[in-house]
């Protein structure tokens, strides 16, 4: 199994790299190689872009970062990308916060006690969510990322995309290192 996850790894890079090197430009220089949270943007932009949305998401696609920001201007890169005809667009909200406007949430660590009450939230409503805290995808989150071996990685629940009536590619499912059904 390890064999054949290689060649998927290398081409998730592949379908990265461009993303990697635009968000490479954007920063300061003398950067050596991508910070965690860069590569994490470029892993969000390619989560957008390997969605199949309902048509009544509309023009744009709000990404919310609920909690603590992470990504610090790494997250910028995205802002005003488009998708499938879809603008991003970069949101910022504290816990407790109204999420209902977001297509895509990033549950940060800082707001994971309040995980259930956000799948509450946008449950039976068009809204990925993605997180990057062990356990996230067991618990109902649709994508999570991890570190594994100074790689990003991540796994999904089906479970949940299927709930927010989302389709996420076979093409990003095989880079999955997790798949829940």
């Amino acid at each position: 199994m390890l064999s054949a996850a290689r060649p998927l790894r290398r081409a998730l890079w592949r379908a990265l790299w461009p993303l990697a090197l635009l968000a490479s430009a954007a920063s300061t220089a003398g950067a050596q190689e991508p910070s965690e949270y860069r590569l994490k943007a470029a892993f969000l932009y390619n989560f957008v872009l390997f969605t199949e949305w309902p048509a009544e998401v509309g023009g744009t696609i709000n990404l919310c970062i609920y909690g603590h920001d992470p990504f610090g201007p790494e997250i910028e890169v995205l802002q005003g990308k488009t998708v499938s005809g879809r603008r991003i667009v970069v949101l910022r909200r504290p816990v407790n916060s109204a999420i209902k406007s977001c297509q895509v949430v990033f549950i940060a660590s800082s707001a994971i006690p309040a995980l259930p009450r956000v799948l509450e939230e946008v449950r039976d409503s068009p809204v990925l969510t993605v997180a990057d805290s062990p356990g996230a995808a067991r618990q109902g989150v649709a994508l999570n990322m991890a570190v594994t071996q100074d790689k990003i990685t991540f796994e999904a629940n089906l479970q949940a995309a299927r709930a927010a009536r989302l389709n996420l590619s076979s093409k990003l499912m095989r880079l999955a290192t997790e798949v829940q059904q």
